[in-house]
């Protein structure tokens, strides 16, 4: 299918109360498929140009598309994603790391400069998301700065956050004889059973949790279960936190899957774009890791989620909130049922509060 993707951003002062709007036409311009907009707090012009872009290749992909024409009427937008212009600002750096990515999923994608008079469904849009953000502007922080005493202090990040809390799953056999264990569905041991109710005990004596989402696989699914139940939330399901398919390796020991493939191995161990006989690479992972995270900062900006999922989508999302290179997915740890923390700033830079936090673990077990 070919679509059409017009999209815009601005701030009001730049930076100032931030939107974006964006649209997706059939491609005959007949037909709209989807509009977006959304309020982003204090942020600048470009920034909120670039989420626009974001927001509707990303809705294009949930529809389907194959192809995909591009049309706003920010120069430097059109300029940078069609590689004429280099991203010199490293407000802009993440944001056009970010729209290059989701615009690999597509067959092909073009990317045109049109009038804003030619842009006005998104302009309204966008229009329309930055008198939202305008009202909901802290007259105590009207500038937006997080506060100093955050980790986000010290990069100037603007905006209110949406905060991810981290949790790794209970302990499956699987886990336990240190198995490969992607798409396989292991149960959660009783040992497993008994980690995830410790985390939502923890959990629900912090509160401040506002939805929780999980992978679909059983073992994150339960542990998600505890938890939601302990906050009086319910559970909602995202695929693209699913745990990476190991392919030929899944149920093997370390040992026996570099017996198996010793050459495959050895380089997939230092390479994310090596893939498992019959698997998925760590980019691919990080492909629809990156879906899920724009989804959950979409639907749930500001606020305090709780994410249920695997050791590789979960070090996928913190190498994001580092901003960090490929070799850290090889060197973090993360123990079974363990919580970490990522903040996600509406100016597209982020902070990572917490990693393989375990203690909670220890009263109970």
């Amino acid at each position: 299918m070919k679509v059409i993707v017009e999209a815009d951003g601005g701030a009001r002062g730049n930076p100032g109360p931030a939107g974006y709007g964006a649209v997706v036409w059939s491609q005959d311009r007949t037909t709209m498929l989807a509009e977006i907009k959304q309020s982003i707090g204090h942020a600048t012009n470009n920034v909120a140009e670039y989420r626009g872009l974001i927001a509707g290749l990303e809705k294009a992909a949930e529809l389907g598309a194959s192809e995909v024409a591009v049309r706003m009427d920010s120069k430097l937008v059109v300029e940078q994603m069609s590689g004429r212009w280099r991203v010199k600002h490293p407000d802009l750096a993440p944001l056009h790391q970010r729209a290059t990515a989701i615009s690999a999923r597509f067959d092909r994608v073009t990317f045109e400069w049109i009038p804003r008079s030619e842009n006005s469904h998104a302009d309204r849009l966008a229009n329309e998301a930055m008198d939202a953000a305008g009202k909901i502007d802290n007259p105590s922080n009207p500038a937006g700065v997080a506060p100093q005493g955050s980790p986000a202090g010290w990069t100037g990040a603007r905006g209110e956050p949406t905060r991810l809390l981290l949790l790794r799953h209970g302990q499956t056999d699987f886990s336990a004889q240190r198995r490969y264990s992607g798409r396989g569905n292991p149960a959660l041991t009783d040992i497993g059973r008994r980690q995830a109710e410790l985390a939502a005990q923890y959990l629900a004596n912090k509160g401040g949790v506002d939805a929780v989402i999980t992978s679909p696989l059983q073992r994150a699914y339960d542990t998600a279960t505890a938890a939601a139940k302990a906050l009086g939330l319910d559970v909602a399901v995202d695929d693209d936190l699913i745990e990476t398919d190991f392919g030929a390796w899944e149920g093997l020991t370390f040992a026996e899957a570099s017996e198996r493939d010793p050459e495959i191995h050895r380089r997939w161990l230092g390479d994310t774009s090596v893939l498992p006989p019959g698997g998925e690479s760590f980019d691919d992972v990080a492909r629809r890791v990156h879906r899920a995270q724009d989804r959950l900062i979409a639907d749930h900006g500001g606020q305090t989620i709780l994410v249920v999922s695997h050791v590789t989508p979960i070090k996928t999302l913190l190498r994001t909130a580092l901003d960090a290179g490929p070799g850290i997915l090889y060197r973090l740890h993360l123990d079974l049922a363990s919580l970490s923390s990522a903040e996600f700033y509406p100016d597209g830079r982020a902070a990572v509060r917490l990693v393989n936090q375990t203690a909670y673990l220890s009263s109970g077990m």
